[in-house]
C-alpha cells in the first residue's frame, strides 16, 4: 500500500516526535498528551502554530506506525521538515513526553533512542537533555 504522505512544517514535524514517543507503546497517557498540549501551548517554537493541526498530525503518525515501512517514512518527513538546529528541541520535547508520567516504558525507551540516532543527536547532548527532562518530572 501506497500512503499520499503530507508535507510537515517544522512544527508538526515537533508535534510528530512527540505524538511517536506517546503512540510508541500503543498506551496514550493522558499526563502524555497533556504535555504535548502543554509544549505547543506554551513554547516559543510553536507561537505561531494553528493548534489544531495535532490532531492531523496524530493521525499521520498513528497511520504510518501501522506501516511496514512507516517509521522510516515518519522520519523522512520530520527531517525534511524540521532545520537542523531544531533536532535537539525535537528530542527534548520528546524526552518531556517520555517523563510527563514519571516513568519511561520500554517502547519509549526504543523511540527516544531511534530519534536519537535519526536526527544524530550526539550522546552527551543527549544526556545532557534526558537529565533535565527527568529532573523537571520528577514528584516528592
Amino acid at each position: 500500500m501506497t500512503l499520499d504522505l503530507p508535507s510537515f512544517s517544522p512544527c508538526d514535524a515537533l508535534v510528530a516526535v512527540m505524538v511517536a514517543v506517546t503512540a510508541s507503546d500503543q498506551t496514550y497517557r493522558t499526563s502524555e498528551l497533556v504535555a504535548i498540549q502543554r509544549s505547543v501551548d506554551h513554547y516559543p517554537v510553536f507561537a505561531d502554530y494553528d493548534a489544531d493541526r495535532i490532531r492531523a498530525v496524530s493521525q499521520t503518525v498513528i497511520t504510518l506506525f501501522e506501516e511496514e515501512e512507516g517509521l522510516d517514512a515518519l522520519f523522512g518527513l520530520i527531517r525534511d521538515a524540521l532545520p537542523a538546529k531544531l533536532f535537539e528541541t525535537a528530542y527534548a520535547l520528546a524526552c518531556d513526553v517520555g517523563a510527563a508520567d514519571g516513568r519511561l516504558y520500554d517502547g519509549e525507551i526504543a523511540m527516544l533512542a531511534e530519534i536519537r540516532h535519526q536526527l544524530n543527536i550526539p550522546r552527551l547532548h543527549a544526556a545532557a537533555i534526558e537529565l533535565s527532562a527527568q529532573v523537571r518530572h520528577r514528584v516528592l
